[in-house]
């Protein structure tokens, strides 16, 4: 199928996922997306806000993608979001789409920092963007904090693999530059659903924080921990 063919599926493919996220996980259906992936703090909110070229997503300390979020970006003439969850409703303003992912998370989280499988699905229409469907997922952690659930990593680590263990899902697994490849724990759970790196692309992000005297030469070059798709190093905007 050509390009064109793929640029006319996308709607379609779109509605499909607007429809499994009303119904949650009951359906079985695996659509094509592009799954990020990282630890927490690693850079990947950046790394998605960098697909848009707006800042729209939460931050703060922790675990603040508790929810995964469903990001579907469609080129169109004008610019504005819209959430499967107040359909008809666009939002002009980024500001206020990052409001909403908060509100519509504590409605199912509450505020004791717990995570749900169920996602968010928020369209962005942009003249700046390319048709891409992307998952952000929450960020891998190990230790529990405040009143978060003692099983809260492997609570994670399920709703990553969900996604991640597809065949037709892309992983974009995202490491900052200024830590062990060898130990990303994202890179680990990817490797385990595919262990030849057929699809997981690399990020590497905070360059500009490496050490003095170090590089990130043989990670970019793909010679240290080879994937199939290679690595890319971004600065993210905020760096």
């Amino acid at each position: 199928m050509g390009n064109r063919g793929m640029e006319d599926l996308i709607p379609l493919v779109n509605q499909l996922q607007g429809a499994m996220s009303n119904v949650g996980q009951s359906c079985c259906l695996h659509l094509p997306q592009i799954a990020v992936v990282g630890g927490q703090s690693a850079g990947k909110s950046s790394v998605l806000e960098n697909f848009v070229g707006r800042d729209f997503l939460p931050r703060g300390s922790g675990t603040v993608t508790r929810r995964p979020l469903i990001l579907q970006l469609l080129n169109s003439d004008t610019e504005y979001g819209e959430f499967f969850h107040c359909k008809g409703k666009m939002f002009t303003d980024f500001n206020e789409i990052c409001k909403e992912i908060e509100a519509e998370t504590l409605r199912l989280t509450g505020t004791n920092k717990g995570i749900s499988p169920f996602p968010i699905t928020l369209q962005i229409h942009s003249p700046h963007v390319l048709n891409l469907t992307l998952v952000d997922l929450p960020g891998i952690t190990k230790v529990p904090v405040g009143d978060q659930p003692a099983d809260i990593e492997y609570q994670i680590r399920d709703i990553i693999m969900q996604y991640i263990c597809k065949e037709n899902c892309l992983i974009l697994v995202v490491t900052p530059a200024n830590s062990d490849l060898a130990n990303s724990d994202a890179l680990k759970l990817a490797k385990d659903v595919d262990p030849q790196g057929q699809r997981t692309i690399g990020v590497i992000t905070k360059l500009d924080l490496m050490d003095q005297g170090t590089n990130a030469r043989e990670i970019l070059e793909n010679r240290l921990l080879p994937l199939r798709r290679g690595y890319i190093g971004v600065v993210n905007r905020s760096q």
